[in-house]
């Protein structure tokens, strides 16, 4: 099966499910940004509960304990308002005993995937893949040590952003993800 991160990564993921013939689902992740540089992911959640911080950073950035909890309820509130928009009263696809191929549009920080890997794990996925057009060096080599497979096309350096390496990096929108989604189906 194949689970897109929305929003950037469902018109990445269609291609790929539909070429495998694999079903295709989101798999919704929020990355904590830090306050007033939202950019700057001190952490993520997924789905299902999952968390992923980074710890030494919340201390090196001097992040309160309620500052962090501030985020993370704004956050968690964004993701289920995501959960209705995507997915209605649709339940997930279960993972439990699948392989599964998480796609997004590029990774940065990695903070998101990393955080989807975590849900996969926990809900039992028997062989997770990340699946990604690029992502920086370094993160990159830190997520092959995480996952069964790592799909990479491009690893470009300086790195910089995600943005950077498309001709046209359009934010892809709630009402897209819908139509994907329903498509697939």
């Amino acid at each position: 099966m194949v689970l897109a991160l929305p929003r950037g990564g469902v018109p990445v993921a269609y291609e790929i499910a539909a070429k495998l013939g694999a079903p295709l689902d989101v798999l919704v992740v929020r990355k904590l940004g830090m306050p007033g540089h939202e950019e700057l992911a001190l952490g993520a959640v997924a789905s299902g509960g999952a968390e992923v911080i980074n710890h030494d950073l919340v201390r090196s950035l001097r992040v309160s304990d309620a500052a962090l909890t501030a985020v993370r309820q704004l956050e968690l509130a964004e993701l289920a308002r995501r959960e209705q928009e995507y997915r209605g009263d649709r339940p997930p696809l279960s993972v439990r005993g699948r392989d599964v191929i998480v796609v997004d549009d590029g990774v940065a920080t990695g903070a998101t995937v990393r955080v989807a890997i975590a849900a996969l794990r926990q809900a039992g996925a028997r062989r997770v893949t990340v699946a990604v057009p690029l992502a920086s060096p370094d993160v990159a080599l830190q997520l092959e040590r995480l996952v069964d497979d790592l799909v990479c096309l491009e690893t470009p350096e300086p790195f910089g952003s995600v943005g950077r390496w498309y001709g046209r990096f359009e934010q892809t929108t709630d009402a897209e993800v819908r139509r994907t989604l329903r498509r697939a189906r």
